[in-house]
């Protein structure tokens, strides 16, 4: 192959980068590519997911806030409702009817009531926060270890680079500029994998954050809602 037909611009594109690439710079564009892909799949579904919930929250708030009571809105969420909220509150009206059936006669079970609805409800929240944060450690694995990878290729085909001007003793633009084109291109796919996947890490994260805030912001609704009733039979 003569110079010009090495850097030729068919010789340059994408798909013949890959099919001329060594055999290791192809196994790290490979992994990289399916880590994009992988990271992809996770940032849609945290999306719906997030946004799902987040619209369901609002709803069942303003439905809190209707004036209704929580007995009758925790009824008409079903026996197995779908969203955190409504299960947290079904959770704390039957502590609250439990304790009420055995007697309430004294501070000392009025408060160790209120103790078990909060560890209750604690419990929720975290089961809850841990389901929106599956999938995050994935996208900071990405996030962190596809800059590497990709400058691994990087390197490799850089030394591949010079090989080829060590066998042709030619050190021209033409001969060398595929090798270093395909290491290039390995830095590009890694970036191209790591830089949503760490805007969306950081992004799910705060939103993780902002909806156990919001749980807990409700549980610590509902335990006052709960004291109040205690002072009214007292």
């Amino acid at each position: 192959m003569d110079s010009a037909a090495a850097a030729s611009p068919d010789s340059l594109n994408f798909f013949v980068l890959f099919m001329r690439a060594d055999w290791v710079v192809k196994l790290v564009m490979l992994g990289l590519s399916g880590a994009s892909l992988w990271s992809w799949t996770v940032i849609i579904d945290k999306t719906f997911r997030i946004s799902r919930i987040s619209r369901q929250a609002r709803e069942f708030e303003d439905e809190v806030a209707s004036g209704k009571s929580l007995e009758e809105i925790a009824n008409a969420a079903g026996e197995r409702p779908a969203h955190v909220l409504p299960r947290m509150l079904q959770q704390a009206l039957k502590e609250w009817r439990d304790a009420r059936a055995k007697g309430l006669s004294t501070d000392g079970q009025a408060a160790f009531l209120i103790q078990r609805i909060d560890r209750v409800l604690d419990a929720a929240i975290a089961r809850e926060t841990g389901r929106l944060e599956d999938g995050l450690g994935s996208l900071a694995i990405v996030a962190t270890a596809s800059p590497f990878i990709g400058l691994f290729g990087t390197v490799w085909g850089i030394m591949n680079a010079f090989q080829a001007i060590g066998v042709q003793k030619n050190t021209s633009l033409a001969v060398v500029a595929p090798h270093i084109a395909e290491a290039l291109f390995a830095t590009a796919i890694g970036l191209i994998a790591a830089i949503p996947a760490y805007i969306a890490f950081n992004k799910f994260s705060t939103d993780a954050g902002k909806f156990a805030a919001r749980l807990e912001g409700f549980a610590d609704d509902l335990s006052t809602a709960i004291q109040r009733r205690l002072a009214e039979r007292v």
